[in-house]
């Protein structure tokens, strides 16, 4: 399946002068706002619910459908809500923001249901050897998925599919499909919430879409605590079977594959390190590429990104309490991960680990270890466009992210031997 190259469409939405003064003077009116609005209007509270049978009636009169499936996500649903309302201290912004996303989730979940009530087929395609992709975040694996999703044969679920993933896609419109560019369109606010982000990360239409945006559909995704502060969320999804998470998530890339299938699928997420037992159990024929980084490196961009994403939508950004938030989230994962492998020796040949300064140095050479190590083929087609695609992307195009472990109150020290378990083992080298 031929498919535009993510590059050449980045190119024409990197934000220009008068652009970015438009979204910084966005900006501002945003927070003249929800300041006016925390004062006057108790952040919006009195018209702008979040209970949660108004969002699932607003989902069905948008779709003119009842019927959410049979698997469990009223809980979920409504501890996330809850919590956005007892926790997440939201401006009016973060009001609109939480109900128009959490509305468009149930809505396409309402879809899902539809397409294969008419199209039972959709249930019976076949994944197999998905190859997933996961590590500490700011590790490489975004760079790393694009890369792997250049080769024309596979397939990585892109952000307009993932945003509106009904009707299936057609493999003859999937470069032109109108949805494209709606989707477009609505990314543009990001430019106005969120001016800093493309540093962090640069998100586009046709780019591919991690697993966490469909995990979320089950309200059983990590996405929500990065984006909002939810600690009674937090602390119950931690305890909670993530099976029907991956059970949903398999479902909705039959859902994508069916009228538009691929060679195998490319999938990623920082995330899944929490969850390779559920993972496994759901694809227990997965290949599992792990990338590693100096922690210290990770920590702060992590925070950092975390402050960022926040900011727009809550009256309360609290950086020690991110900090921590963050510390104590990719600790337990890497302890999670490397306890769970240590566990399965069985499965040892199921996973690869990849260092961040190799793949900094030489991408290509890692892509063909990824191939040779899990038996996949890379032809010629492939391998051309992954090179094009590293020639055109070098590394901080779009801005440097500038930040540092003491503007987060990080002890460079301390958290060397916080992580010394991590860094030991897999022999992760300081970053200057």
């Amino acid at each position: 399946m031929q498919r535009s190259q993510g590059n050449n469409q980045a190119r024409h939405i990197l934000p220009n002068p008068a652009h970015k003064a438009l979204c910084a003077l966005g900006a501002t009116m945003l927070s003249g706002i929800n300041a006016f609005n925390r004062m006057a209007l108790d952040n919006g509270r009195p018209f702008v619910s979040l209970a949660e049978a108004d969002l699932l009636e607003e989902s069905r009169r948008q779709t003119g459908l009842d019927d959410f499936g049979d698997d469990p996500f009223r809980e979920p649903l409504g501890i996330l809500l809850d919590s956005c309302e007892k926790d997440a201290d939201l401006n009016l912004v973060g009001r609109f923001c939480v109900r128009s996303e959490i509305t468009r989730m149930l809505s396409n979940r309402l879809h899902l249901v539809a397409d294969r009530k008419r199209h039972p087929e959709i249930l019976a395609g076949k994944i197999e050897r998905p190859l997933f992709i996961t590590g500490l975040p700011r590790s490489g694996t975004t760079f790393l998925h694009t890369l792997l999703a250049q080769d024309p044969r596979c397939r990585a679920p892109r952000v307009w599919e993932v945003m509106q993933p009904s009707p299936p896609p057609v493999r003859d419109t999937y470069d032109s499909d109108p949805r494209i560019g709606r989707t477009e369109r609505q990314l543009k606010w990001l430019d106005v919430l969120m001016p800093e982000f493309e540093k962090f990360h640069l998100i586009h239409a046709s780019y591919p879409q991690e697993c966490i945006a469909i995990t979320d559909h089950a309200f059983l995704s990590y996405v929500f605590e990065t984006m909002y502060h939810v600690p009674t969320y937090r602390d119950w999804h931690d305890l909670q079977d993530k099976r029907p998470a991956y059970a949903f998530h398999r479902r909705f890339l039959q859902q994508l594959q069916w009228r538009c299938p691929g060679t195998h699928w490319v999938l990623k997420a920082p995330s899944h390190l929490m969850a390779l037992e559920a993972l496994l159990a759901v694809y227990p024929d997965a290949d599992i590429v792990v990338t590693h980084r100096d922690p210290l490196k990770v920590l702060p961009s992590c925070a950092s990104l975390t402050e960022v994403l926040r900011a727009p939508f809550s009256n309360r950004l609290n950086r020690e309490e991110i900090v921590n938030q963050v510390n104590q989230r990719w600790e337990g994962s890497a302890r999670y991960a490397m306890r769970f492998r240590e566990e399965h020796q069985e499965m040892r040949g199921r996973f690869l680990d990849v260092h961040y300064p190799a793949l900094a140095k030489d991408p290509m050479a890692v892509v063909r270890g990824i191939y040779e190590y899990f038996g996949r083929e890379l032809d010629q087609s492939a391998e051309a466009a992954m090179q094009r695609f590293v020639a055109e992307n070098p590394k901080n195009r779009n801005g440097v992210h500038d930040y540092s472990l003491e503007e987060f109150g990080l002890d460079r020290d301390t958290e060397r031997r916080r992580f010394s378990f991590y860094t030991d083992f897999y022999g992760i080298a300081p970053e200057a």
